[in-house]
């Protein structure tokens, strides 16, 4: 490895990671990873590893971690969306121009479901958030 190390290291898990104290100062000079917390993004809960206190340099990197992590989340999931989109784009056309009867068969009434539960919850979101914005608009008169 080159370059110098950070002195944390999170291992990612489902809602958070471990955190773990990088330590490259001993006589080995070798990597020692010394885990100090368990993190949960989603309650931001910060629970010390084993009976140690966490400093408050420790507790601003994972603070900061967490802050950054959860942007990274928030990124990632209209990504996604972007993606879903396109690939529904992809499946209208693989329907119209390449999908066989069998094929059409196998995925038709999952598809339309699908849709008709997206389009569901996306009418009654748009409608909240008019309903919302009209009465903000009649609040600010």
């Amino acid at each position: 490895m080159s370059g110098e190390l950070p002195n944390y290291y999170f291992r990612v898990r489902d809602n958070g990671a471990f955190v773990f104290r990088v330590d490259t100062e001993n006589r080995q000079r070798r990597i020692d990873m010394d885990q100090i917390a368990v993190v949960n993004i989603r309650n931001g809960q910060i629970k010390p590893h084993g009976d140690r206190e966490l400093s408050a340099e420790d507790l601003a990197h994972i603070k900061a971690w967490m802050e950054e992590r959860i942007e990274l989340l928030a990124a990632r999931d209209i990504d996604d969306i972007h993606r879903a989109v396109d690939y529904l784009n992809t499946t209208t056309h693989w329907a119209q121009s390449k999908a066989t009867d069998e094929q059409l068969e196998a995925v038709t009434d999952a598809l339309l479901l699908a849709m008709h539960d997206l389009r569901t919850v996306l009418v009654r979101k748009k409608a909240d958030r008019l309903m919302a914005q009209a009465g903000s608009d009649d609040d600010s008169e």
